[in-house]
């Protein structure tokens, strides 16, 4: 086979034999340069290609453990806040029980009736249905609504407390016992003769008949309202306890206390004199209620 190229410059043709041995061989050759080169080419974009995808995916893993190491930073915050969470009302819990039995022991009731010691028993028949681990979210709520337990507990714990310290209070501010320490009755209360004119008359209270200098007690807690002389007592104090109660100390030599202060029972208010209408040293004690004179005797005892 014969390939005849044509110069224009020239005007001459040239021929070229394929079937010539050399002519095989160079063609064959280049053949197989063009063919190495468009294999290496190959090479280079896939070398390329891998290099692109061995630093991309080292960037990708990089950023999931970035996030997977927040989500387990968030998840512990979590995790100690429900902690702390449970701390606290752990404490408050505490603090309620011991509350709980300082008011068992304020009302006189059975422990065994209102144990703070133990949790309350509990039981019931298993479920059917498949159960499951507790969740974040769940434990989250449960600790939520044990929280608003422990508020609605609390408040009716301070109310309970505020009953009972109010009939603490009712207990404090009743006259009970005698205004002096030592001494006896020389006077009921009641119908009598009167020492000075020998007549009858109406006695409002008890007389202590006591040595001069003795310490006048209160019977109860309250606030004086009459520290001073007073026409018929003498030099006279009187505390007024609340509830429709108030208590008169009369015929004092010197009163301690002063109008407005507040004195508990069993404090010395005065002393024990004979000043006012007395024809020796006693305290003539009143209890009123309601502004009315009763017979003390039921609070002094015997």
């Amino acid at each position: 086979m014969n390939l005849i190229f044509f110069s224009r410059r020239q005007g001459k043709a040239r021929h070229l034999n394929l079937s010539h041995p050399l002519t095989v061989t160079l063609i064959g050759l280049g053949s197989f340069a063009l063919l190495a080169g468009v294999f290496a080419a190959g090479i280079k974009v896939g070398v390329k290609g891998v290099s692109m995808g061995a630093l991309g995916e080292p960037a990708a893993v990089a950023q999931e453990r970035a996030e997977l190491a927040g989500l387990k930073t968030h998840l512990q915050q979590r995790i100690d806040g429900l902690a702390m969470k449970m701390g606290m009302l752990d404490a408050h819990m505490i603090r309620l029980n011991s509350l709980g039995k300082r008011l068992t022991q304020m009302a006189n009731l059975s422990s065994r009736e209102f144990d703070f010691d133990h949790d309350p028993a509990l039981g019931g028949p298993e479920s059917d249905a498949a159960g499951r681990g507790a969740q974040v979210p769940d434990l989250s709520a449960m600790i939520n609504q044990f929280d608003r337990r422990l508020d609605f507990r609390s408040t009716q714990f301070s109310a309970l407390e505020y009953v009972l310290l109010g009939r603490q209070l009712s207990a404090e501010i009743r006259p009970t016992g005698k205004p002096v320490m030592a001494g006896y009755i020389s006077s009921y209360f009641g119908e009598r003769m009167d020492p000075f004119n020998g007549e009858e008359a109406f006695h409002k209270g008890l007389d202590f008949a006591s040595d001069a200098g003795t310490d006048v007690l209160a019977v109860a807690q309250g606030v004086v309202t009459w520290a001073g002389p007073r026409e018929g007592y003498g030099v006279l104090v009187e505390v007024n306890h609340g509830n429709g109660y108030v208590t008169r100390y009369a015929h004092n030599s010197r009163v301690m206390v002063s109008a407005g202060d507040t004195v508990q029972r069993g404090q010395a208010i005065a002393v024990v004199g004979s000043t006012g209408r007395s024809t020796g040293p006693h305290v003539h004690f009143e209890v009123l209620k309601d502004g009315r004179q009763i017979d003390p005797i039921s609070f002094v005892g015997h």
